[in-house]
């Protein structure tokens, strides 16, 4: 019993004195594999990026006050008006005026009231009302005209330009004056938009139901094909 008590109590002595041996393999065993372990899960985890917590400062906004006009001067004082002077011209207290009469101033005698006077209005461009404005009705007539009067020195150097001619429209459509109104640089240009003119013919311009002359501004172009 002694000898069985003894094995048993050798056998537990030993088995004690080699974990107490291994204790310190197997805590820094552990401790290399749980620090291993720490940094393999923190390289393959993935953290987000932090918000942009950045201030973005705009530029500053320039307020310029409008500009005031100067104030009006003062005015000039009032001058006082000048003492009245007592006249020393002696008035004969006898004047009167003599009355007006028919018998004195026959309806016979009187001077004709003035004729009614009707001013000429193709002299010079002017307004005229109307509800209806004239339209040219010949576009190839006009057109054949513009390649008749193309100054020819012009046409093969190939210059061209635009002429603002003033027309003066009767009642029946017809060109009766024209003007230039605004000249294209080339003196022979406006001369030959000048005799182009006459070869409009329009639709007569209307103040409501009644055909009334006018004056229209169109500009004639000579382009060099």
């Amino acid at each position: 019993m002694n000898e069985q008590t003894t094995l048993q109590h050798s056998t537990s002595a030993s088995a004690n004195n080699r974990f107490k041996s291994s204790f310190s393999s197997w805590f820094w065993g552990s401790t290399i594999a749980a620090t291993a372990a720490h940094f393999g899960f923190f390289a393959y985890l993935e953290f987000g990026e932090p918000p942009d917590m950045s201030v973005s400062v705009e530029d500053p906004m320039i307020i310029v006050p409008p500009l005031v006009d100067p104030p009006p001067p003062a005015p000039e004082p009032i001058v006082r008006p000048a003492t009245p002077v007592v006249a020393t011209a002696e008035i004969d207290e006898d004047i009167t005026i003599a009355p007006v009469t028919f018998e004195e101033n026959p309806v016979g005698e009187l001077p004709l009231p003035p004729g009614e006077v009707v001013a000429d209005i193709s002299s010079a461009p002017g307004f005229t009302p109307r509800t209806v404005e004239p339209a040219y009705i010949n576009a190839g007539e006009v057109r054949r005209a513009l390649e008749r009067e193309y100054p020819p020195l012009l046409r093969d150097a190939g210059i061209g330009g635009t002429v603002k001619v003033w027309f003066f429209i009767d009642e029946n459509g017809v060109v009766q004056n024209q003007l230039v109104m605004e000249s294209s640089g080339h003196e022979a240009l406006d001369a030959a938009a000048l005799r182009v003119a006459p070869v409009f013919k329009f639709t007569p311009a209307l103040n409501r139901d009644q055909a009334v002359p006018v004056w229209v501004a169109l500009p004639i172009t000579f382009r060099a094909k």
